[in-house]
């Protein structure tokens, strides 16, 4: 799916929201028919959120008894976001359901996962080398081992890899079209929303595009980020941050805020809707706690003139103010 027809699914994804807020807003209904018109892509995502909201229709049962765990937790009388008190039937679980499918990484990746890990749950992984990955929750790593070299494809979220040093068996990272080469050392890998990052903790990794000879070299402290469109910008990374994720905390140093709340998305047992493309273009530096994922996302949203409403337990909904 290119750009383009992203940004129209999300928009369909929000017109479902608004709609279900407000069935008999004459206004609301007149927008919205505007979008829908103003061009085929708009269309066509709006058919295909249609058809995902009648196929989750008649599984609304079976969602409900999936979330009752999360619902029941998620219902302190004191929680700061704004709630929006909905019935817990077949239209709230519908619109969950929908907007689930476009954020669950696709079931043939985790097919070719030999590693995964679900939501807000870690895993270290010890590969047949003695090699460590650390798995962020959300993640999934292939792995392939030949007396040649080494090779981890992360397929979805993010690693945390300490190799075993062994010069005669290069280990290699491949994070879409990105591989990351070391011999022996400690970095970490993320799948971002448009892009990969490197960081390192200690040593060296040469990173470029797999298809390519030519490797930007990174030594501790140190970090890349590859654009989808193989773009690259450096930046600092503090060995003590790199994978602070290990240690409960979402370190963010002058990142775009969809970048952090793409990262949080991996915490909540739900869904989050970035609502806003300029609020989502915002750089933030800060430090949160991913044990509470709803809280750290209410802190960056309000830091940066946003607002977080929960449509359901499991929905979340960030905008502007």
């Amino acid at each position: 799916m290119d750009r383009a027809e992203d940004r129209a699914s999300l928009e369909a994804t929000r017109w479902l929201v608004a709609l279900h807020e407000a069935p008999d807003d004459r206004e609301v209904r007149w927008r919205f028919e505007a979008w829908r018109r103003a061009s085929p892509l708009n269309a066509a995502a709006w058919s295909e959120t249609e058809r995902l909201s009648e196929v989750a229709a008649t599984m609304p049962r079976t969602y409900a008894n999936a979330w009752k765990p999360v619902i029941a937790r998620r219902q302190p009388a004191n929680r700061r976001v704004a709630t929006r008190s909905w019935r817990l039937g077949a239209a709230a679980m519908t619109l969950a359901a929908c907007v689930a499918f476009f954020v669950v990484p696709p079931l043939a990746q985790r097919l070719q996962a030999d590693h995964a890990t679900a939501t807000a749950e870690l895993r270290k992984v010890v590969l047949q080398d003695g090699s460590e990955v650390t798995l962020a929750p959300g993640s999934a790593i292939a792995v392939s081992y030949e007396p040649a070299g080494r090779q981890v494809r992360l397929l979805s979220g993010e690693a945390f890899f300490e190799v075993r040093p062994d010069v005669s068996r290069p280990f290699r990272v491949l994070a879409d079209t990105v591989e990351t080469m070391v011999v022996g050392t400690s970095f970490d890998v993320r799948l971002s929303a448009d892009g990969v990052v490197v960081s390192v903790e200690h040593g060296i990794v040469r990173v470029g595009p797999a298809s390519a000879a030519a490797r930007d070299e990174l030594r501790a402290g140190q970090a890349l980020r590859v654009t989808s469109d193989g773009e690259t910008s450096r930046q600092a990374a503090s060995p003590g941050t790199v994978a602070a994720w290990r240690d409960g905390q979402l370190v963010a140093q002058n990142v775009p805020l969809r970048d952090a709340v793409d990262q949080l998305r991996r915490y909540f047992a739900g869904t989050i809707v970035l609502a806003s493309t300029s609020l989502g273009d915002r750089r933030i530096t800060g430090a949160y706690n991913l044990a509470d994922p709803e809280d750290a996302l209410l802190a960056i949203a309000q830091a940066h003139g946003g607002n977080v409403r929960r449509i359901t337990p499991w929905l979340l909904v960030v905008s502007d103010s």
